[in-house]
């Protein structure tokens, strides 16, 4: 599982870097064509991992409820975000992953509910959530890249 832990920081180090170098006006924009916009894609992904760690194992989540209801699967970008919103989210992309790999070595997750993924794989306990994860924000990193292009 060390691996899947380096494999998350190694993402997150290269979307944090990527978060550094947009202008809060290319954050927030929605090129023609997409859904969604770059600080969407980071916010979803942070509260993705969370859901899928932490809520499927019946553990309070370490971000809000607003923050959930803003990037979760489902949402779309509604409002401009603030420059606070993305220090907060960019303090996020790590403390969120540093704390679960703490809980998970001190062995806090117990239970997990059963989740059918939309791409078709069904997540059985944290080890399987902490793995999809991955491939969950390597999607979310190639939809960031495509992005970038066009702000």
């Amino acid at each position: 599982m060390h691996q899947t832990f380096d494999i998350t920081r190694t993402s997150r180090k290269i979307i944090s870097q990527l978060l550094q170098d947009f202008t809060l006006e290319q954050l927030n924009t929605i090129p023609e064509g997409f859904n969604n916009n770059i600080i969407w894609n980071i916010g979803h992904i942070v509260v993705v991992q969370q859901m899928l760690v932490y809520k499927l194992s019946g553990l309070p989540m370490l971000i809000s409820d607003e923050m959930v209801q803003k990037y979760q699967k489902g949402s779309k970008p509604e409002h401009q975000v603030t420059q606070e919103e993305v220090a907060e989210i960019q303090s996020l992309l790590f403390e969120t992953i540093n704390q679960t790999k703490a809980d998970f070595n001190s062995k806090k997750f117990h239970s997990f509910q059963e989740y059918a993924t939309s791409t078709g794989f069904t997540i059985k306990n944290v080890e399987d959530a902490l793995s999809f994860n991955y491939f969950h924000e390597a999607i979310h990193l190639g939809v960031i890249l495509s992005i970038r292009k066009f702000v």
